[in-house]
């Protein structure tokens, strides 16, 4: 079961947060300080000093305030000062010529400086303040530049090993061989005087290798929580840069973290990204790779040993992985981590089913069955997809229509009701159906019918859907030119139906594949009559090598080969045409419910066929 990674931030993260805000706080306050600074009184009119005087005395004016040389005037009736007037300061405001009117009120004041010297200080220091600021961002950013690029051949490599949940073997359901291989490289990481004692060499490697979604990562995982050791996790494709040579700096990189964190895992992911076969290369970027690949051999297997540390890769493509990589003393061993068998799947679904509610009744043994051929990831996909579909019901449970559901929407795609068909594009696509069903039933080495459906899903019109009743690891000639007369039976039906010049596009899908599949058995597998055991195989790595390589064959062989191909398809075409024929009355009974259901069950499917014969025609034999 796969763990919830834990958060991984930066210590200085929330440090360098606070600065910041800190920093435009302070800023902010002198902005407001300066602009206060600057707010002025409300306006006062001047008047003549004689001309005050002559009002106050007539009682005119109900205040004045003395502020040094200046007098703010209140006029009688009013609240505030509205004046203002200049007089000597060494004149006497009581005398000739000045105030005799001892109702008004005088108060003294002393001159206030300290709006100017807000003024001044403002005036004086915002300036500074906003240079320093500039200047210590412009620091700051300088810094963290020159710490990138000081980091540049820095390894970017996750560590793990501190998490409170770790995923240990129990966690990961199947692959009970794989397990057994990877307990030996626990044991190494966990008691390596043990084997030293006794001259034995700790492996230096070990390749995963699988299809993908079969868990290789879970299981890196699980080695590195069964030996409770620290994990260094990154991505083959996090080493390649533009600039050569930056590569080969972080790998070096990498390796000095985990010889200072030794007993320690280096798990690398996608190992093919960078460890592709050397010499294939045209430029830059090719010969970046290359140093970065070379300087992962040298750490690997160079002049410095007795270091613990063991490094997991994972890939799917090993063909394409240099042969150096691949030696004793640097990928020892090889892990294969391959589909999961019906009690594998069962295992599996069972873990990603343990945290939901599953309704009484729900069988996981024959979704496991079902699902012959899926990977760990399209189980864990079925369980969550069902999940979603009760919580879209607003169900508490997930019941056993859910899970079918989704199977369905992961296997063959989701339904598109929205697409409208006229009749006759209904009637056209139940025939097809239905020629696809009637050809693999009646066909002895074919698999048995689940489901015909002419609602669309994903990019098909309709779906005739095999399921083999137990896992296969091997198939015959036989059993694959069954499948081949099943794939155009679609497009047979519709010729017999209404004519071979009425045939549509709809059969385009079925003739692709039919075409691969026949090549396949010429090319790959030594089936044809011909070339029967001779095996044309063109390696499947990148364009540049195969536009580089020259052909394995002579272009008489490759002749043979098209004509191969092409009588496999015309014997395919034949028999299906033959077992159309014979059972016309069955497929058209399967055209008509198809048409009223739009959905038929393998159990109706197969009381629809009852009565088909195998005609003459249609043998092998």
């Amino acid at each position: 079961m796969d763990k919830k990674k834990q958060s991984t931030k930066k210590p200085n993260s929330k440090k360098r947060l606070y600065k910041n805000i800190g920093f435009a706080i302070i800023i902010t306050i002198f902005i407001g300080v300066f602009l206060l600074s600057f707010r002025q009184p409300a306006k006062l009119s001047e008047q003549s000093f004689n001309d005050v005087m002559n009002r106050a005395n007539r009682g005119e004016i109900s205040k004045l305030v003395v502020k040094g040389d200046t007098i703010e005037i209140t006029p009688k009736d009013q609240e505030k000062a509205t004046e203002k007037t200049r007089r000597d300061p060494t004149a006497n405001l009581y005398g000739p010529g000045g105030l005799t009117n001892r109702d008004v009120t005088v108060d003294f004041k002393a001159a206030s400086s300290s709006s100017a010297t807000i003024t001044a200080l403002a005036i004086n220091l915002l300036p500074v303040i906003i240079i320093v600021g500039v200047l210590i961002f412009l620091l700051r950013s300088a810094q963290g530049q020159g710490n990138q690029a000081m980091g540049f051949g820095k390894s970017s490599a996750r560590l793990y090993g501190n998490e409170k949940e770790t995923v240990k073997f129990k966690d990961v359901a199947g692959n009970d061989e794989a397990k057994v291989d990877l307990e030996e490289v626990v044991e190494f990481l966990k008691y390596p005087k043990k084997f030293l004692a006794v001259g034995a060499r700790i492996p230096k490697g070990v390749l995963l290798v699988g299809p993908p979604g079969t868990g290789k990562t879970l299981m890196a995982r699980a080695v590195a929580g069964e030996a409770n050791v620290p994990f260094f996790s990154i991505s083959g494709s996090e080493f390649v840069e533009m600039f050569v040579g930056v590569g080969a700096s972080r790998v070096r990189d990498l390796f000095n973290k985990a010889k200072k964190n030794a007993p320690c895992i280096i798990f690398v992911d996608e190992i093919d990204a960078v460890g592709r076969r050397r010499g294939s290369g045209m430029g830059g970027g090719h010969d970046e790779r290359e140093q970065t690949l070379n300087q992962i051999l040298v750490e690997m297997d160079g002049f410095e040993q007795g270091q613990n540390v063991i490094v997991l890769a994972a890939t799917n493509r090993m063909d394409v992985l240099d042969p150096a990589l691949l030696r004793p003393g640097r990928f020892d061993r090889r892990v294969g981590i391959g589909l999961p068998d019906r009690k594998d799947r069962l295992a599996i679904l069972k873990v990603h089913f343990e945290k939901k509610p599953l309704e009484k009744g729900v069988d996981l043994d024959s979704l496991a069955a079902k699902t012959a051929g899926s990977s760990g990831a399209d189980l864990a996909n079925i369980a969550n997809e069902s999940a979603i579909i009760a919580a879209r019901a607003n169900r508490t449970k997930i019941t056993a229509n859910d899970i079918t559901e989704a199977f369905e929407k992961v296997a063959i795609g989701p339904e598109r009701k929205s697409k409208v068909m006229n009749d006759k594009e209904k009637e056209l696509t139940a025939y097809h159906e239905a020629g696809h069903a009637v050809v693999g039933h009646v066909l002895p080495d074919s698999d048995m019918v689940h489901k015909v459906t002419i609602i669309p899903r994903g990019g098909t019109g309709g779906v005739t859907w095999f399921i083999p009743p137990e896992d296969k690891s091997y198939h015959s000639i036989i059993e694959f030119k069954d499948v081949l007369a099943r794939m155009l039976g679609g497009r047979i039906a519709e010729e017999v139906v209404y004519g071979i010049d009425r045939v549509t596009t709809g059969a385009g899908s079925d003739l692709q594949k039919a075409a691969e599949l026949a090549r396949d058995m010429v090319v790959n597998q030594g089936m044809g009559k011909q070339l029967r055991d001779q095996v044309f195989h063109v390696e499947g790595g990148m364009m540049l090598d195969r536009l580089v390589s020259e052909r394995q064959y002579s272009d008489e062989t490759a002749k043979v080969i098209d004509d191969e191909v092409e009588s496999l398809i015309t014997e395919a075409a034949r028999r299906a045409r033959a077992v159309i024929v014979a059972n016309k009355k069955q497929l058209d009974d399967l055209k008509n419910v198809l048409l009223e259901k739009e959905t038929v069950e393998a159990e109706q499917v197969l009381e629809l066929l009852t009565g088909t014969v195998l005609p003459k025609e249609a043998t092998l034999y």
